[in-house]
């Protein structure tokens, strides 16, 4: 059977026999999330099953169900033994649809601790947590399926994490902070482009000046207090928003 209709064949963004399956899997993913945003398949709503989208797709059921995992691991959809695949109920609630990180489980991501150490608090770390507490500096390795993929440069403040150690470094940060009693509320992360320096890419076994996304982030508390700043450099990062339109500051730019 042809995997992909007659009346498609000239379309450059159809799917055909000859392309990568990993860009197939990645093309179903970003198809159906685009679905899931245009409210083709709402919030709560049942998705098509495994066949049905495998014949919409002109593909195998196992390249569906791969496609259908990448959602499962960001958490826009979930399966119910017997009933079929439904949207996550609160997937528009927060603008990130998923970063390449995200995708991953946390047992799938190693921290290879570089330091961890107590150091007085800088003119700019005391501004940025608005205390003149001891902060907390360390500085790990992510490893994604045994690849590192991430540098994080890190503080925490002292006051509010007195007992931080390398096994907590080693483990995952924002779960040591909620057993420390402590609220997530939010992050707020810029983005930009860089080049490795030689420094890290000693760090990532990559070459000096290779192009890697500079990632930071402020976390926030429910009470508002800042209890991290992180810088990160990542390499192959990619990352999906949900924006909606801002009327107000489309005239603003138009003036």
């Amino acid at each position: 059977m042809d995997p992909v209709p007659p009346a498609e064949r000239d379309d450059p963004y159809s799917l055909t026999e000859g392309e990568d399956e990993m860009k197939k899997r990645e093309f179903i993913a970003d198809d159906l999330l685009s679905k899931i945003y245009q409210n083709k398949y709402p919030p709560g709503g049942k998705l098509p099953t495994e066949r049905e989208l495998a014949d919409q797709y002109g593909v195998s059921r196992y390249t569906i169900r791969e496609a259908l995992k990448k959602l499962l691991n960001i958490g826009s959809i979930h399966v119910v033994q017997g009933s079929g695949i439904f949207v996550t109920d609160t997937i528009t609630q927060s603008p990130l649809i998923s970063n390449s990180l995200q995708e991953k489980k946390f047992k799938d991501i190693e921290s290879k601790v570089v330091y961890l150490k107590r150091e007085k608090a800088s003119a700019s770390s005391q501004r940025i947590f608005d205390s003149q507490s001891d902060v907390w500096s360390f500085k790990r390795v992510r490893l994604v399926d045994y690849q590192k993929v991430q540098i994080e440069t890190s503080l925490l403040p002292v006051e509010l994490f007195p007992d931080l150690d390398e096994g907590v470094i080693a483990q995952s940060v924002h779960e040591y902070v909620q057993k420390c009693g402590y609220a997530i509320s939010h992050f707020i992360t810029s983005y930009s482009a860089v080049n490795v320096s030689k420094e890290d890419a000693e760090l990532l076994n990559c070459k000096k000046g290779l192009a890697a996304m500079k990632i930071v982030n402020r976390g926030i508390l429910k009470d508002g207090q800042v209890f991290e700043y992180s810088e990160l450099i990542n390499l192959d990062y990619s990352v999906s928003y949900f924006t909606p339109f801002n009327t107000n500051k489309h005239q603003f730019r138009k003036n």
